[in-house]
């Protein structure tokens, strides 16, 4: 497994909304196909894709950013961290990279900002055009989604601040775990990865303003889902089923809600099917490259 100390130092800084953000260009730029675009969850970066794209090929050119305030980026508390801003950055890396069209390929907190930029997509406003979707497990629709019991203490104005002062590697790798599936387990290097990627710059201190998007997704709740649910862009949802955060509810949702939809359940996967099952995200990846 690639460690996120290796992955960090292929980073291109780039600045966005006054903040230095960690950019990433992993594949050949003469690559045949589309270039593709991973947008990473909650609390984690960029890392969670490596698995996934050492089963693309070599015609493939995945990108992607560690949004502000994860990763390798920059993370200062107080400041006004937002899914708007999280996809302006999205576009300052497109236009850094000189990509002009792309797959999107989206996890979690990353899925909120692909849809607002599919959002932008539908207002004409977007330069990048966009091909297809791969969606994996996220709060697509907020009254389905289950913040896991330390995501509830961090969301808690008085008591988020203190809690993420104090958090702990063992205890981030069991909240973690927690949202794992049975396929196999989680592994500690896999835990200890994800955790030196939030503890980088010390982003556990703002672990409870990571989590604002919550809010926003019932603030933008009619937009995003609109993007979601209108989108003429061919969409792949691959799903574990086994989440508690955003699972089976979520995907019967999707499968009633977006008409064509691709749907891949995966009963014994939970949050994370970049991790938990690369070989049928990969597939589903490759199936959208071929649709753009």
């Amino acid at each position: 497994m690639t460690s996120f100390d290796a992955l960090r130092r292929r980073a291109t800084m780039l600045e966005s909304g006054d903040l230095d953000v960690a950019a990433y260009d992993l594949g050949p730029a003469t690559g045949g196909d589309a270039p593709l675009t991973y947008l990473h969850g909650f609390p984690s970066s960029a890392l969670d894709m490596v698995p996934v794209v050492g089963m693309l090929g070599s015609g493939a050119r995945p990108v992607a950013i560690d949004f502000p305030g994860f990763g390798a980026s920059e993370k200062p508390t107080g400041h006004p961290y937002s899914i708007h801003a999280a996809a302006d950055a999205v576009e300052v890396m497109w236009e850094e990279f000189g990509i002009t069209e792309t797959v999107l390929w989206a996890h979690d907190y990353g899925a909120t900002v692909a849809q607002e930029l599919i959002a932008r997509h539908l207002e004409n406003t977007l330069v990048v055009a966009l091909d297809a979707v791969v969606w994996h497990n996220a709060g697509l629709y907020p009254e389905l989604h289950r913040p896991t019991p330390g995501q509830r203490i961090l969301l808690d104005p008085e008591e988020g601040p203190r809690f993420a002062a104090q958090i702990e590697e063992g205890a981030f790798a069991d909240a973690v775990r927690g949202t794992w599936g049975t396929r196999r387990p989680m592994t500690d290097q896999e835990t200890h990865e994800m955790w030196c990627s939030m503890t980088h710059n010390g982003g556990t201190r703002i672990a409870d303003q990571l989590l604002h998007h919550v809010a926003e997704k019932h603030r933008f709740g009619a937009r995003w889902q609109t993007a979601l649910e209108e989108s003429e862009l061919p969409a792949w949802f691959v799903w574990g089923d086994a989440d508690p955060v955003a699972g089976a509810p979520t995907i019967e949702q999707v499968e009633a809600r977006v008409p064509g939809a691709n749907v891949v359940r995966l009963p014994d996967v939970g949050h994370w099917p970049p991790l938990e099952a690369p070989d049928e995200v990969a597939e589903a990846v490759l199936d959208a490259m071929d649709a753009g």
